[in-house]
């Protein structure tokens, strides 16, 4: 029975691959339509997503997924059949979900309210309106942060990475062409005529966009993500930021009627986003490009990092020694000012920079308190920042 469902299942996704290379082959959305009528009823979500990911894995660039991916939910609309599955969810107040659906109609609202009006720019206040809506609308980038940053990982955890890939890039397209449009406005010699074509286009992805949220990535983040991971985005939420307004109601953990576990990795040190293994955090912390030392309440030295170029010289043998040991004498009353300081709350860092040799050092001391403001130690980190001063110009991650 198994295998026959497992055929089943791979001739289905033949079908579909074949419906969507047929269109980046230039078959007409028509013929490409009337195909997928022929041989399904429905699809669901997960077959889609499943489709994309094959189609990326046998070749099919990011790109030309994403060039076409708004013909593809056309072709879909109306046989997704999980579309009305989204209940629990959508009807709790607070839940990202939620949140993200009601995010959803104000973007549309606002475009027919504060921008579809006022792109016939028949006077200036037509167009300090439609710069107006624009700005608002530029906000679209929290809504779709939220989705990048919160949703896509929890997908990706799971081996569902060609959705978000191709999801991400329209997005960036969205916000670049936002950006260029307030450029545009902002000019004195407005182009009536590009603008009014720009608004068009960006605003068809934008409800393109809206469609395949709604209907084929929220159904899969409810099919996908477990309790846990949806309060994990609850709880990242507001960091990321909302669409124009924060929500009024607050979905919590604490609101919750189940108990959530969190998930413990064994062998792992665990920290407030993530955890890692001993090995890593220890090699972590030695590539970083300065050195850190770390001296507890009492003032023993804990630790200290040990990287490839040190400033300082720290023999193993300082662990356990106290602070006051590890100076020059003319220099111990200045390291003791700058513990009580600290203990006494007076203050949080102290900064120093010296000149040494062919360096030019900053060292740092930084008050490490609990979550309570308790005193937990000092941090001192120093680097050679002589390469930083000395930068000129620019280098991008991403050229224009």
């Amino acid at each position: 029975m198994s295998e026959f469902i497992n055929n089943y299942s791979a001739k289905r996704q033949e079908l579909l691959k074949d419906i969507i290379r047929s269109l980046h082959e230039g078959e007409s959305f028509e013929n490409a339509r009337a195909k997928f009528k022929e041989h399904f009823e429905d699809v669901t979500t997960q077959e889609i997503s499943q489709m994309e990911q094959a189609l990326i894995k046998e070749g099919m660039t990011i790109n030309e997924v994403q060039r076409l991916c708004d013909v593809h939910a056309a072709v879909f609309e109306g046989a997704i059949s999980d579309i009305h599955q989204i209940k629990g969810p959508k009807e709790t107040p607070g839940h990202p979900i939620q949140v993200f659906l009601a995010e959803n109609e104000q973007i549309e609202t606002l475009i027919k309210e504060e921008i579809e009006p006022y792109l016939e720019l028949k006077g200036k206040q037509d167009q300090l309106m439609l710069r107006v809506g624009l700005d608002r609308l530029a906000e679209i980038h929290n809504h779709y942060a939220r989705k990048e940053y919160l949703f896509f990982p929890n997908l990706e955890k799971k081996g569902i990475d060609a959705p978000p890939k191709v999801m991400w890039a329209v997005d960036d397209e969205v916000r670049a062409e936002i950006k260029s449009l307030q450029q545009q406005l902002s000019n004195i010699n407005l182009d009536e005529v590009k603008i009014k074509k720009d608004m068009n286009a960006v605003i068809l992805k934008i409800r393109d966009m809206i469609f395949k949220e709604n209907n084929i990535l929220m159904p899969l983040l409810i099919e996908t993500l477990s309790f846990f991971d949806w309060v994990l985005v609850d709880s990242s939420s507001d960091e990321i930021g909302y669409f124009l307004e924060k929500p009024k109601a607050s979905w919590k953990k604490a609101e919750s009627d189940e108990t959530v576990e969190e998930e413990h990795i064994t062998g792992e040190v665990k920290f407030d986003a993530g955890s890692l293994s001993p090995e890593v955090l220890n090699q972590l912390l030695n590539t970083l490009p300065l050195d850190m030392t770390f001296v507890d309440h009492e003032g023993h030295v804990k630790y200290f990092t040990q990287g490839k170029e040190r400033i300082f010289d720290r023999p193993k043998t300082i662990i356990g020694r106290h602070v006051n040991m590890c100076h020059p004498p003319q220099s111990v009353h200045v390291v003791e000012e700058i513990v009580e300081s600290f203990k006494s709350g007076e203050k949080d860092n102290e900064d120093f920079w010296i000149r040494m040799k062919d360096m030019f050092v900053y060292i740092r001391y930084f008050a490490v308190r609990s979550k309570n403001g308790e005193y937990l130690g000092t941090l001192e980190v120093t680097q050679n920042i002589k390469p930083i001063v000395e930068l000129e110009g620019e280098k991008r991650l991403v050229s224009k």
